[in-house]
């Protein structure tokens, strides 16, 4: 996870004219607040995969999880390239963003329990996790594969006055 700020640049094809970088701050604030987030993976066959979830950004990093038999985690088994989306589907008024990036699985018990406080803090008692054998544990038994996603490039799309098209590079 990079801990440095990232290079932000402004795409003057798609920015009104005037326009200067959005902050990252702002991004990361909305990755932060965001209560549901767009996963696209690709599909052993190439196709691609799109699906809603629920997720943090915590220390640099996306994290979102799964069960392993989910369509999603056996995508992931075979390629740990994504995107990840979250905004909001209006034209004049807000901001999107787009978080590329490899998903890595995380393990540690000790940062899944961390997480699992985070993830409930977040959403609430209806999403409380245990943690056992790397990954986290449901009341009814199930299993869920946590996955942290460190953006690699993080677009930012403006929207009302002015547009803007940013894009955040951590390097």
């Amino acid at each position: 996870m990079s801990a440095s700020e990232p290079v932000a640049e402004l795409d003057p094809r798609y920015s009104s004219p005037g326009a200067v970088p959005g902050p990252w701050a702002g991004a990361r604030r909305l990755l932060s607040e965001a209560e549901l987030y767009w996963l696209s993976t690709v599909r052993p066959d190439g196709r691609p995969h799109v699906t809603p979830l629920i997720g943090l950004w915590w220390e640099g990093a996306l994290h979102f999880c799964t069960g392993a038999e989910e369509r999603k985690a056996r995508n992931l088994a075979g390629n740990d390239e994504v995107v990840l989306t979250t905004g909001s589907n209006s034209w004049s008024d807000g901001l999107d963003v787009v978080v590329e990036g490899r998903a890595e699985r995380v393990t540690d018990d000790g940062r899944l329990g961390r997480l699992a406080e985070a993830w409930e803090a977040k959403y609430g008692t209806d999403w409380h996790f245990d943690v056992a054998d790397g990954a986290f544990a449901g009341a009814q038994g199930n299993r869920a594969e946590v996955f942290a996603v460190s953006p690699r490039t993080v677009f930012g799309f403006g929207k009302g006055d002015p547009f803007t098209q940013t894009r955040w590079r951590f390097v």
